[in-house]
């Protein structure tokens, strides 16, 4: 080092918040005094360092590369902006970074383009510690890529990868959402409503399938593309946060939410929009069985168990239940209503309009009890010339006892607890009871009369049929079931000898 440079002293200024780093890095540049190296001042953050330019006039600014509280990008934006001719140092004492001088002691800010490209204006050190801090008249000699071209070469690796990943979410995402289609998860539409609801469904599919592509794609690409070489030893770069992309992630799942919110709010909209002249069936649910009611003019009604219905005409439900809630779905027709107990008050409506001949399964979609899973009906949707035909054959059961009292065990759910075949389901067999012999659970016997079947429907605790348990049969049949068809059940009854 010549005369003129030794005469000279060289002012540093120490810019960390770390105070192991400005301590150590104070001792190592003392023992360098002899050389003309003065520590000037040691500054903390952004202010403070800008305020110490004009005021401690340093020649060289070594900033604490692993101090993130610095700002690295803004610090230096303001370096190359500035008029002042000084180096700045960057200096890691983390293993595996290196110290990167910045110098511009010989061009001004509006050639900064040039000096970026420059032979000698960027230099790197492998050994900080070991750092010979250079004179303002020193050339310092290029040993790598300018940090542009660095920055370039980073950028385009980058947007190489970003597109790659893109490409392969795209493709999953169509691979999954056409698998999610044509797997069934939903059964064949048989009704006007289940176009608006499919509609709902189909968007819901792809946007859970662009999710799983999201997110599986990101993790395959970076196990593969970013393990961890081997001999590799080394940490990541630790991550603390990134305000833009937590408020992207947080605002577009919030728009997608209500979006979805407002196309379901329209289906549901459609769904029940009223149509006009429906058919009107009355649906009573009770454990663990279906009845539907057809009015008919002059006050009578058609009684069935099953839903009869006929195809392109509107079909306005009503439903209640006679002891829990059940749930009427019939998944071909996608709409679900609940049937609550409590009577007129609680009678809830369905709307819908079957547009595909064939014979559907009604179910329970309320878990209501010991026979929740046997809790179906068939629902044949037919002609209407059919339906027609079938209201006017249930008519002429009208003349036949044993044919209404079929008709009504059916209807009120009766043989879902009683077998007319010999064998015990919840109930006692009907097969053979009538004039029979029944062992009640006190011991003692009795007749199997009219009276004690019609005691057995109105009353059905009163006398417990040995190994059968009591409160098991609903005691409201009395009141349900009017006196004619009480005893066409029991004409029914006294028939299966």
């Amino acid at each position: 080092m010549d005369t003129a440079s030794q005469s000279k002293k060289r002012r540093v200024l120490i810019a960390s918040s770390h105070g192991l780093f400005a301590q150590g890095l104070r001792s190592l540049l003392r023992e360098r005094q002899a050389e003309g190296v003065e520590v000037v001042g040691v500054v903390s953050n952004l202010e403070e360092t800008m305020a110490a330019l004009d005021r401690l006039d340093p020649d060289l600014i070594i900033v604490d590369y692993d101090d993130e509280s610095l700002n690295r990008d803004e610090f230096l934006a303001r370096f190359v902006e500035g008029e002042k001719k000084l180096r700045v140092v960057l200096l890691s004492l983390q293993g595996g970074k290196e110290a990167i001088i910045y110098d511009r002691r010989m061009l001004a800010a509006a050639q900064i383009d040039d000096w970026l490209y420059s032979e000698n204006e960027y230099k790197e050190w492998n050994n900080p510690g070991n750092i010979n801090l250079p004179t303002r008249s020193e050339n310092v000699p290029r040993q790598s890529v300018p940090n542009r071209r660095m920055n370039m070469k980073n950028w385009w690796t980058r947007s190489k990868q970003l597109v790659i990943v893109s490409i392969l979410i795209v493709i999953t995402t169509v691979v999954v959402d056409y698998i999610l289609e044509h797997i069934r998860l939903l059964p064949i539409a048989a009704s006007a409503q289940a176009g608006s609801i499919d509609s709902l469904f189909r968007g819901e599919f792809l946007v859970i399938s662009f999710l799983f592509s999201l997110i599986v794609v990101f993790m395959v690409y970076s196990i593969i593309v970013f393990r961890r070489k081997k001999g590799d030893t080394t940490d990541a770069d630790h991550v603390t946060g990134n305000t833009k992309l937590e408020i992207t992630w947080t605002v577009i799942p919030l728009l997608t939410v209500l979006f979805f919110a407002i196309w379901g709010g329209e289906s549901l909209r459609d769904v029940t929009k009223p149509e006009p002249n429906p058919l009107t069936v009355n649906v009573i649910s009770q454990q663990w069985s279906w009845r539907f009611e057809y009015p008919q003019p002059g006050g009578s009604k058609i009684v069935s168990d099953q839903l009869y219905l006929p195809v392109n005409r509107p079909i306005l439900l009503e439903l209640s239940s006679l002891d829990v809630i059940h749930s009427f779905w019939v998944p071909e027709f996608r709409v679900k209503q609940d049937a609550l107990p409590g009577g007129p008050a609680f009678v809830r409506e369905l709307r819908l309009t079957p547009t595909k001949l064939g014979t559907y399964e009604l179910v329970c979609a309320e878990l209501c009890g010991q026979g929740h899973t046997q809790m179906v009906a068939k629902v044949p949707v037919v002609s209407q010339a059919d339906f027609d035909a079938w209201v006017l054959s249930q008519s002429s059961l009208a003349a036949n006892p044993v044919a209404r009292g079929e008709l009504a065990a059916k209807n009120f759910g009766c043989l879902a607890c009683h077998s007319v075949d010999g064998s015990n389901l919840i109930g006692p067999t009907w097969k053979g009871l009538f004039n029979s012999q029944v062992t009640l659970a006190d011991g003692s016997t009795v007749t199997a009369d009219e009276a004690y079947l019609l005691e057995s429907i109105v009353n059905p605790g009163a006398k417990i049929s040995k190994g059968f348990p009591a409160g098991v049969m609903p005691g409201n049949f009395g009141t349900q079931m009017t006196e004619q068809q009480i005893n066409d059940v029991i004409a029914y009854i006294e028939s299966l000898k």
